[in-house]
């Protein structure tokens, strides 16, 4: 019982939590934060930010405010956002923006990568814009890869007697309708939704968003269609699509609390119904009370209480209590502070095992434990083992020169474990008998130097080429297979570690000036800047995920910089004497905790 009202903790009030609130300032180191549900949006309730952008004459004749106005002004309902737009333009000027129709609207969502640059003319002021492209949010609440390659717009102000009002225009006006990432934050809403992995064994969550400005009544239909259209392009190839031909009938409607939607779902049963029935409990976590399914207007489900289901099929399997682990003088050993759980390390090694770095997942009642051994020669062997507490590790692949961090992919088939590691430039998969056999990662490019799993199993982030990727896994066939990687675009280069921090946001380290570390979602439109400056490059990092299922007060970030261990909450090394020393270690050691880790 102890588990199930922690998450209904979670479901009631963690969205409130874990969402940091937005600014113009961000300070050089935070806390993680998710930016992913925010406050649910239901009957009766206020959001703390507006759900329309300001008009055109809000900002009177300020031309910064203007364009930043102008760069909110697509932001709502898809099919208002040409007309919101063109209220900005020159009424002479408005047909240059060529209008498209429902699926077809997308906004171009771009990052500034400076101020506005506003030069007063002798006609007219001129306005530069340098952006970094995010993606092309679609009328279905998805943010696809960018179409636009401009890495700037230039665009002119203008004032004078217009038909409409006085104040300012746009001149010359791009020919896309532009949005920019902190109006993304301020007037959608990040949402999470879920889609069953190919064996039907796994919730997988997939990303968004949705315009503030929709009415609260119309979200759970919403919802609904997202589901039936299916999951984000780079997602396809890891989850399992609703039936062809699943169609909404008419919108979902609510009375007194319970909830009816009605569905056409070609070859339906009751297995079905009751899978999407749990995608339904979790993409709606706000709603609480009944849910009918219908199928061409006859009752086939009805859930008592979606919280009830949610607490019944809970979306990971996972424990409430993430322990944390170091590296230290070559051994594994548990971290203390006060007010954290802690415990033995649950994996043996012998006296001429020296670990590098290491990975531990529960499965069941099993521990998978997965170790990186520096050799006497000076190469290095990832080393693997499984079963009861405490774990031994007999078996360990061939040589190379460097091993990343390797981690486990969270299966629903604990009896046939996977996990994933960096060797030598090349991506990798291993089994129980710690063979590495290569994994191929289309539309990557360069040398891949750091990999890391989401808490479903089943979405990797990698770095290759300094740039960040994402990618589903695909386990058909027995095999552990990546569907095409979706580039990330993020505003560090040189990128050099990652880990999910939760279930559609990563932490990922790199280069913005200064070595940094920046919180990012998953599809890189929402970034916020954790660490600024770190002082040296990045080379390990991990995360505890922020997760619907678990609440956790820790913080969730450690990372290791020039050879020295940090933790978050707030950001301060890790010293010696918060190493739990146990008895296969030495005592009176004077080295660095390194290669900190989340058991859970």
């Amino acid at each position: 019982m102890r588990r199930a009202s922690r998450a209904v903790a979670v479901l009631l009030v963690g969205t409130l939590l874990l969402t940091g609130p937005t600014g113009c300032g961000i300070p050089n180191e935070s806390e993680v934060q998710v930016d992913e549900r925010g406050p649910s949006v239901v009957a009766g309730s206020s959001s703390l930010r507006s759900a329309e952008p300001p008009n055109r004459t809000a900002a009177g004749t300020d031309p910064d405010a203007f364009v930043r106005n102008f760069l909110s002004a697509a932001a709502g309902e898809p099919d208002r956002a040409y007309q919101r737009v063109k209220q900005f333009i020159d009424p002479l000027e408005r047909d240059r923006l060529q209008e498209k129709q429902g699926s077809e609207i997308g906004l171009t969502v771009v990052r500034l990568r400076d101020e506005p640059v506003i030069t007063a003319d002798v006609e007219s002021t001129k306005v530069r814009l340098v952006v970094q492209q995010i993606g092309l949010l679609r009328a279905n609440g998805t943010l696809v890869p960018p179409v636009a390659t401009e890495t700037e717009y230039r665009f002119e102000l203008d004032t004078g007697e217009r038909e409409e009002s006085n104040g300012l225009y746009v001149r010359n006006p791009p020919n896309v309708l532009l949005l920019s990432d902190s109006a993304l934050r301020e007037f959608y809403q990040a949402e999470t939704i879920y889609f069953w992995n190919s064996a039907r064994t796994r919730l997988v969550p997939d990303q968004r968003y949705l315009p503030l400005s929709v009415p609260a009544e119309r979200r759970v239909t919403d919802v609904v269609r997202w589901l039936t259209a299916g999951p984000s392009d780079w997602l396809g190839p890891g989850v399992s699509r609703l039936p062809d031909g699943t169609n909404l009938i008419n919108n979902a409607t609510e009375s007194d609390g319970r909830w009816e939607v009605n569905l056409e779902m070609p070859g339906e049963n009751d297995q079905r119904l009751d899978q999407l029935a749990t995608q339904l409990a979790w993409s709606l976590p706000e709603l609480q009370g009944p849910l009918e399914l219908k199928s061409r207007n006859q009752t086939r489900r009805v859930i008592d209480s979606l919280r009830e289901h949610r607490l019944a099929n809970l979306a990971y399997p996972i424990s409430d209590s993430p322990q944390r682990f170091c590296v230290y003088e070559g051994t594994i050993q548990p971290l203390a502070f006060a007010g954290e759980p802690s415990g033995t390390v649950p994996v043996v090694t012998t006296a001429s095992q020296q670990v590098v770095s290491a990975a531990l997942a529960r499965a069941g009642d099993r521990v998978l434990a997965a170790v990186v051994l520096a050799g006497a020669d000076g190469r290095q062997r990832l080393g693997v083992g499984g079963g009861p507490d405490p774990v031994r590790i007999a078996i360990t692949s061939a040589p190379y020169d460097a091993i990343g961090r390797p981690v486990w992919l969270r299966s629903a088939e604990p009896h046939r474990p996977y996990g994933l590691v960096v060797a030598d430039g090349g991506l990798y998969r291993f089994g129980a008998d710690a063979q590495m056999e290569p994994v191929p990662l289309l539309n990557a490019e360069g040398p891949v130097t750091a990999v890391a799993a989401a808490l479903d199993g089943h979405r990797v982030a990698v770095i290759a080429g300094g740039a960040l990727y994402v990618a589903a896994v695909n386990m058909d066939g027995g095999q552990v297979g990546l569907g095409p990687a979706r580039r990330v675009p993020v505003s560090l280069t040189d990128l050099s570690a990652v880990d999910w921090s939760g279930e559609n946001t990563l932490v990922v380290a790199g280069s913005g000036g200064r070595p940094a570390v920046h919180q990012t979602s998953v599809d890189g439109a929402l970034e916020t800047p954790l660490n600024s400056d770190v002082g040296a490059r990045v080379t390990h990092l991990a995360a505890y995920p922020v997760n619907p299922v678990v609440s956790i007060s820790i913080g969730t970030l450690m990372y290791e910089a020039n050879g020295v261990a940090y933790r978050s909450n707030p950001f301060e090394r890790i010293k010696q004497e918060q190493v739990l020393l146990t008895p296969q270690s030495g005592t009176g050691q004077q080295g660095n905790p390194t290669a900190p880790f989340f058991f859970h």
